[in-house]
């Protein structure tokens, strides 16, 4: 059976904004989706802890916070996405190591050229890697159902703590 991710091109838009805006270090993050929908309908940038050139990590207290609020809106982590700032959009023996999530597509962005992308997905099961087409969709219908946070990034933070759950 071949998987494909089916990504707004809003998404891929901040996926690729987070990566070149943290080059060069590595950029990070989630695209949450309903579950069971393998639909990436929210895009959560994240902080790479390690603050490295060469590999990333997920700052442990906010992986917990981000993984929560998925659980408490019934959402998954449908792609998990990183990028790497001087080698090929593939994945690397670390991230297959930290590939914790067989049912996520892991995309990854490659920012070495300045003025083009390069963006692969793949599945990572067990320390197998298969590669999977990525078809982009361009958003028609409702602008507003694909939204993306940037936490700590922007002046227009979003405050969970009082979403009245």
């Amino acid at each position: 059976m071949v998987h494909v991710l089916s990504i707004d091109r809003s998404i891929i838009d901040a996926i690729v904004a987070h990566a070149r805006r943290d080059h060069p270090d590595e950029a990070c993050g989630v695209v949450a989706g309903p579950v069971g929908s393998d639909t990436p309908t929210r895009h959560i940038p994240m902080d790479n802890a390690a603050r490295s050139m060469t590999f990333y990590e997920f700052d442990s207290m906010e992986h917990l916070r981000v993984w929560r609020e998925m659980d408490d809106r019934d959402e998954e982590p449908v792609v998990i996405y990183h990028s790497h700032t001087a080698t090929e959009a593939y994945p690397s023996r670390t991230d297959v190591s930290f590939a914790g999530e067989p049912g996520a597509h892991y995309l990854l962005v490659s920012t070495r050229e300045p003025d083009s992308e390069e963006i692969r997905s793949f599945r990572i099961v067990d320390g197998v890697i298969t590669e999977e087409p990525v078809r982009v969709v361009e958003a028609g219908v409702d602008p507003h159902a694909v939204q993306s946070y940037m936490f700590g990034q922007s002046p227009a933070t979003v405050d969970y703590e009082c979403s009245g759950r």
